[in-house]
């Protein structure tokens, strides 16, 4: 039976629900029920003492910073099938040691920020999303509690390494392979060909200016040709004066 401090919390919250929730009470947890609200973004004037969000099957599309932080009772967070793309640097910063249950599942993540997920030891479901493999989403998946009964549904839909794309993460990760390697040696790629390119150009620079001098010295060359001798003058001046 809720207890009457529970009851009393639920029904005063009413007037600070949005007007597409309804806070109810079941065994004895405070749960707002948003789903199929046509809600686009996570409402931020919720129950403080909310145990269960639900806000499933709506048109969310970001998890802001914050976005739970004065949830301090919250255990549970239902965002499956909405149109997330993205979410910021602490979205659960607020209620990492307090969440237990959180469904990410079917929207549209492609990746996530390193430290999204900091310190959350929640069970996460983050199956059907178009994810892209790659070094930052296997340090955030080794960092995780997924959901074992919906992670053979964790699926890279693109890759660093595109043999790996349509295959389940946890097979790609637990096979050995390490797209963080595959950055590095990407990276280290992409630095050679630019010390190549700078190398290439500084000889071209070179092999310019030596030829431009080398012209330059020719030019001065057959100049100092086209004067007349010091002998030529000395015979000259000698003609003149026996003349005189």
């Amino acid at each position: 039976v809720p207890s009457v401090i529970d009851q009393f919390s639920c029904h005063s919250a009413g007037s600070r629900l949005p007007v597409s929730c309804h806070c109810i009470e079941k065994s004895g947890m405070t749960v707002v029920q948003c789903m199929s609200r046509n809600l686009e973004k996570i409402p931020s004037d919720l129950p403080r003492d909310t145990v269960v969000l639900l806000l499933a099957s709506n048109h969310i599309t970001h998890i802001p910073s914050h976005a739970f932080k004065e949830l301090h009772y919250l255990q549970e967070v239902d965002l499956s099938n909405n149109e997330i793309e993205t979410m910021d640097v602490g979205a659960f910063q607020g209620v990492s040691d307090s969440l237990l249950v959180l469904d990410l599942s079917n929207n549209r993540i492609q990746s996530v920020p390193k430290e999204a997920f900091a310190r959350l030891q929640a069970k996460i479901s983050l199956s059907n999303n178009p994810w892209h493999c790659e070094c930052t989403l296997q340090e955030v998946l080794r960092e995780l509690r997924l959901d074992p009964e919906t992670v053979n549904e964790v699926i890279c839909h693109t890759a660093v390494q595109e043999e790996y794309a349509g295959k389940p993460v946890i097979q790609v990760l637990d096979s050995g392979i390490n797209f963080c390697n595959f950055h590095h040696k990407t990276t280290d790629v992409a630095m050679f060909v630019t010390m190549f390119g700078w190398f290439t150009m500084v000889i071209a620079y070179v092999i310019y200016y030596v030829r431009h001098n080398q012209e330059d010295a020719r030019r001065h060359l057959e100049y100092l040709k086209s004067l007349p001798s010091s002998s030529q003058i000395s015979k000259d001046f000698d003609t003149i004066s026996t003349v005189l």
